[in-house]
């Protein structure tokens, strides 16, 4: 027995020996799959870094096709891919000039798609008389314009959206610019009209919302216009200087609504206009206002998406020549300039007065959005 229990004793002392805790090698920090990749250069980083300064301002242009390829509706791939290394603009935008048959435009568009799949392809689509394949082609779905649908509801909305996003999309357009986010508030504006949805705020919100699901569903880009609001003014900024004197807070309970509504509802695009609004800004117009564009759209509404500025060819853009309002633009907040008419002019001017950090702010905002959308990538 008392051999045993020492036996017992001596085989207690080796497992209580054994468990005791043994020195260990240090352990390497570890590091999350989230960690990982945020420490790797994304595929935007890389395509930055890949462009020249020259590169990524003509990523900032958004012309017409003639501007390029100097024809009104080029068909020739080789064309189109020497035109695009020489100007490798960001998007080109189409009217219905453009499009003189339905084959000619299926042609133009494929050859562009082969030239370069990476630009944004976009136009006015937005039912109505502003309606630029339908009214060239009648080849898409006639819809009356929006104004007349208010009563159809949400559902009415997004279904003319997702109508026209089909349509479009048949064609290999990936932007509409449309919808029209403005108020319809003024009865002598002539403008907008019946383009706005509604001549209610709350209700032009409600199917502004539901229009840019209805463009999301149906795989097109959509775009708000004409921030912060042409409702309410009496003159068209396409042949002169359009006017609000609406204080800041009168535009908050009603023309920010629908934008504020379609921002909510994923919009990644939103087009300034040449709306002097004097309550906001008296000097400048939106389109070229910091205030209005960094300090209402980016702070105050919290708008993160790509800007574009309306057409440079509309006198609403004021008197300033073009070259200098479109680096004003540029500095004020917008990523885009739409349709100048001195492209080179405009590229020029930016190349020699907006920093390069500017720049890559504002084509990174173009490349995410392309990356989003499955434009590039």
């Amino acid at each position: 027995m008392k051999k045993l229990s020492l036996f017992l004793i001596f085989v207690m002392v080796l497992i209580l020996v054994g468990c005791g805790e043994s020195p260990q090698e240090p352990q390497a920090e570890e590091i999350s799959a989230e960690e990982l990749s945020a420490s790797e250069p994304s595929a935007i980083d890389l395509r930055l870094e890949e462009m020249t300064t020259e590169e990524k301002v003509w990523q900032m242009m958004y012309v017409f096709p003639e501007d390029v390829s100097g024809e009104i509706c080029c068909t020739e791939g080789e064309v189109w891919k020497a035109a695009l290394a020489e100007r490798p603009v960001g998007g080109l935008v189409f009217v219905s000039d453009n499009f003189p048959s339905e084959e000619e435009t299926r042609a133009m568009m494929e050859a562009i798609a082969a030239a370069d799949g990476e630009l944004f392809l976009g136009l006015d689509e937005e039912g109505g008389y502003v309606s630029r394949l339908s009214y060239a082609l009648g080849v898409t779905t006639k819809l009356k314009e929006m104004y007349e649908y208010r009563e159809e509801g949400e559902r009415g909305a997004y279904e003319n959206a997702l109508t026209l996003a089909k349509d479009v999309a048949t064609f290999g357009f990936n932007m509409d610019f449309a919808p029209v986010a403005d108020v319809w508030t003024n009865p002598k504006n002539t403008v907008i009209g019946k383009r706005a949805y509604s001549h209610d705020a709350e209700e032009a919100a409600e199917l502004v919302a539901a229009a840019v699901e209805g463009f999301t569903d149906g795989g097109i880009i959509s775009v708000l216009k004409h921030f912060p609001g042409h409702g309410d003014t009496a003159e068209d900024s396409h042949y002169r200087a359009a006017h609000t004197a609406k204080s800041l807070e009168e535009m908050e309970k009603c023309e920010f609504l629908p934008f504020v509504s379609g921002i909510e509802a994923g919009c990644d695009v939103v087009m300034m206009g040449h709306i002097l609004a004097e309550g906001l800004d008296n000097e400048y117009p939106a389109s070229m206002s910091k205030t209005i564009i960094e300090g209402v759209l980016r702070e105050e509404l919290g708008f993160e998406g790509l800007i574009i500025t309306d057409a440079f060819t509309m006198e609403g853009r004021g008197n300033m020549p073009e070259a200098e309002a479109a680096v004003k633009a540029i500095m004020a907040g917008c990523n885009m300039i739409l349709a100048p008419e001195d492209v080179d002019g405009v590229v020029a001017a930016i190349l020699e007065n907006v920093p390069e950090e500017r720049i890559d702010e504002c084509v990174r905002e173009i490349l995410e959005i392309k990356y989003k959308w499955g434009i590039m990538g």
